[in-house]
């Protein structure tokens, strides 16, 4: 399979914006070149697969490219999206990925919302790099990472608000974690996920990131995250009982798999700016033998 570059992801464009099989056909592409989580297309029923590859390849398209000089071109681009994606019922997106989302709202008759949220939440990242309050980011999070998992619940059936709200919490465990566990690679980019008023109570400032200090004020300030996550990861815990094989199998590895990393980043004595946390060799059997023995702590 020829792997879709940065450039062929912003580029692409149908001859036929109502080639919608095409559009599929792309998106399954851009999708299989990195399935994860809930997004995996494993076990999948076919129908499933078509509307959960749009999705992903729709995240992946907006997804912070690896090179950073290509970032004004991107929110150009999902500028562009944003604004075809409020006028598709009058005109057709050209772009495939764009165009199978549109496709798969109709569909499924799916609200345009999550999906709009997700691309404004991508655009405020690239202009917003630091938060007063938690509950600021709290806000950045509804639009950051709970539509992921609402997209993904909506497209496999479940519509219920407490499963919505359960699948909310996890997401949002998630994107903390990854925060904490990425905390080098984001001060790199200017992105800084710790808040102010969370600095302040630690004793910590930027200043004492920037320059790697890693003291009691620091481990203070990562536990104060490792706690909110946690927190979020036993609420969402019921969510994996509450639904049905194989949703149910997906939920279970992807919170099995953010409980490993806040245990990872626990061993290191919570200095994730030394050293970045990463996945075993034998953790991966661990969490398929957890998913298979899943029992409610």
């Amino acid at each position: 399979m020829t792997t879709v570059g940065t450039a062929g992801l912003y580029e692409a464009e149908l001859e036929d914006p109502k080639d919608i099989h095409r559009a599929y056909a792309f998106c399954r592409r851009v999708a299989q070149e990195r399935p994860e989580g809930l997004w995996a297309p494993r076990l999948i029923p076919g129908t499933s697969r078509r509307h959960l590859s749009a999705a992903a390849a729709f995240l992946r398209v907006a997804a912070p490219p690896a090179d950073v000089a290509a970032e004004a071109r991107r929110r150009t681009f999902l500028e562009d999206w944003r604004r075809q994606l409020a006028a598709s019922d009058r005109e057709p997106p050209r772009h495939p990925v764009l165009a199978a989302v549109v496709a798969t709202l109709r569909e499924l008759d799916l609200p345009r919302e999550p999906f709009d949220d997700l691309l404004g939440a991508f655009l405020q990242d690239g202009r917003r790099t630091r938060y007063a309050t938690y509950k600021e980011l709290q806000g950045f999070l509804r639009r950051y990472a709970e539509p992921v998992g609402r997209i993904a619940l909506m497209i496999r059936g479940c519509r219920d608000a407490r499963r919505l709200e359960l699948s909310d919490r996890l997401c949002s465990a998630l994107q903390m974690t990854r925060w904490m566990r990425d905390v080098a690679s984001d001060l790199q980019k200017d992105h800084v996920y710790f808040t102010g008023e969370d600095f302040l109570e630690a004793g910590y400032t930027e200043a004492d990131l920037r320059m790697g200090v890693v003291n009691e004020g620091f481990r203070t300030l990562m536990k104060q995250q490792w706690k909110r996550a946690r927190s979020l990861f036993e609420e969402s815990q019921p969510l994996a009982e509450a639904l049905g094989w194989p949703l149910s199998w997906d939920v279970k590895l992807a919170w099995l798999s953010g409980n490993a990393m806040l245990r990872s980043i626990q061993r290191l004595g919570f200095d994730t700016l030394h050293q970045r946390p990463a996945r075993r060799r034998w953790d991966w059997p661990r969490l398929m033998t957890g998913a298979a023995l899943w029992r409610r702590s």
